[in-house]
């Protein structure tokens, strides 16, 4: 089995790690470049860097940041935000990234997975989805609709860092990448992102057995528990969290040595 990774996550605005609670209410928590280099010290097996209000303020993502941020560390590194074309892509890796999250220019344009696929490489190319839960009373036809522990629900696709939403199944949507040659999927609960109660399990186990591809779990890590959970019971490959590392309530080791101890195989440093 392959050793389930745990990813620290360096949401960026102004050039500065920012953290907030389900998208909003955003607070200064350090600068991108120290947080990394830090976090590969304590055995972080990769970092994602999202450029938050890129796309939605319609810019590049902050290259000089980038570069910065890249130069600490040797580990694989994630850029993502304000990703809109083969360019962007480019102009991103030429920068230190090892692969390129893509998350509203993809829902815009669906080629844009594709194309980028075919010049970098499926391993390159991150589709990045936060999804929200809609609860319905029955199934639907044209939607995902899963049993949860709070009632049936599918899940919908927000763009624009949360602002915007589409009206698109976020399972299906999984689906609709993977063919198109995504490599790895980075789904988001905007339900439980910055909660610190847990991820969203059901989402997922849902996205994990819909695709067979990589999974990223992101949003709402509190706890060693909430992480074990996701891994397991949530069938990801990987555990992004933010907060519990910002505020070092707990270390990427302590993590580790944690689910190590439960089983889990993980990289050891």
């Amino acid at each position: 089995m392959l050793a389930k990774r745990i990813v620290p996550c360096l949401d960026v605005k102004d050039g500065k790690v920012v953290k907030g609670v389900q998208f909003v209410n955003l607070k200064v928590e350090g600068d991108p470049a120290e947080l990394a280099a830090d976090y590969e010290e304590q055995g972080a097996d990769e970092v994602v860097f999202l450029d938050i209000t890129a796309s939605h303020e319609k810019r590049d993502t902050t290259l000089e940041v980038v570069k910065r941020t890249a130069d600490m560390i040797s580990i694989p590194f994630t850029v993502g935000g304000g990703i809109r074309n083969i360019t962007d892509i480019q102009n991103a890796l030429s920068s230190g990234a090892d692969k390129v999250s893509v998350n509203t220019a993809a829902v815009r344009d669906p080629k844009l997975v594709e194309e980028s696929a075919a010049v970098f490489g499926s391993q390159c190319i991150v589709v990045a989805i936060d999804a929200k839960r809609v609860y319905v009373d029955s199934t639907l036809p044209d939607k995902t609709v899963v049993d949860t522990s709070n009632g049936k629900c599918w899940w919908e696709v927000y763009v624009e860092g949360g602002r915007v939403p589409t009206g698109i199944d976020a399972i299906a949507w999984a689906k609709a990448v993977k063919e198109l040659g995504a490599g790895e999927l980075l789904p988001t609960s905007m339900d439980c992102d910055g909660t610190q109660d847990g991820y969203d399990i059901a989402l997922t186990r849902a996205m994990s057995k819909a695709t067979n591809l990589p999974i990223i779990a992101s949003g709402g890590a509190g706890n060693l528990e909430h992480i074990y959970e996701v891994l397991t019971a949530g069938e990801a490959d990987a555990a992004l969290a933010a907060s519990i590392f910002h505020r070092a309530q707990y270390s990427v080791g302590e993590v580790k040595r944690y689910l190590a101890e439960k089983g889990v195989p993980v990289r050891l440093v």
